[in-house]
């Protein structure tokens, strides 16, 4: 109690304080949420809670680069609590890191949020991909140079019958097309995704 009076929480997305949670009042009302309805990303049907703007992307980003990992379980449960009729159904996958970017960040966002979303909805969590090539980041990259040069994935085990690709964020989807092509040629007969945040119009 002395502590968290001495150090009170602040938003992530503005630096106030925040009362104990990840964002105050005034930057959770900015947040803008989808219709519960999956949309295709470069082809897979695709659904994240909040548009990728303002404190989403704040938030998204303390996860990643700030050290937030404990930012896991509440962006799983926006996911959780919203996602459309019959997503989340088979097994969560989730998107791999560089094995350099994990070595330096400590952790992978997509397994801390399958993680999560695994004791949420009782999915098994089934890490089949391996992240192939260097570490070189999506972030920063325009959609061009995305979507002609996707990451490379190779499975490490079978598909699971129906994956549920998780990642933090959707931007062009090109990670996302990658993910499911390895994943179906070894198995899996359908794959989705889900995420935190989607940039808007993706």
């Amino acid at each position: 109690m002395a502590l968290s009076i001495l150090t009170p929480s602040l938003c992530w997305g503005c630096g106030a304080g925040s009362g104990g949670h990840s964002l105050c009042r005034s930057c959770r009302a900015l947040l803008r949420w989808a219709e519960r309805v999956a949309e295709p990303a470069c082809g897979v049907p695709a659904w994240a809670p909040v548009a990728y703007d303002g404190p989403a992307r704040a938030l998204v980003s303390g996860f990643k680069f700030r050290g937030g990992r404990g930012l896991a379980g509440e962006l799983a449960a926006a996911i959780a609590a919203g996602a459309p009729e019959g997503l989340l159904a088979g097994a969560l996958v989730p998107v791999p890191l560089a094995r350099g970017r994990r070595r330096s960040r400590g952790y992978n966002q997509a397994e801390e949020l399958a993680r999560q979303l695994s004791q949420r909805t009782g999915l098994p969590v089934h890490d089949a991909l391996e992240r192939r090539g260097g570490s070189a980041r999506q972030t920063g990259r325009s959609r061009g140079a995305r979507l002609a040069g996707p990451p490379r994935f190779r499975a490490v085990r079978p598909a699971p019958p129906r994956a549920v690709l998780v990642d933090d964020v959707i931007t062009t989807g090109a990670t996302l097309a990658a993910c499911a092509q390895t994943l179906r040629a070894v198995g899996a007969h359908e794959v989705v995704a889900v995420s935190y945040a989607r940039t808007p119009g993706r």
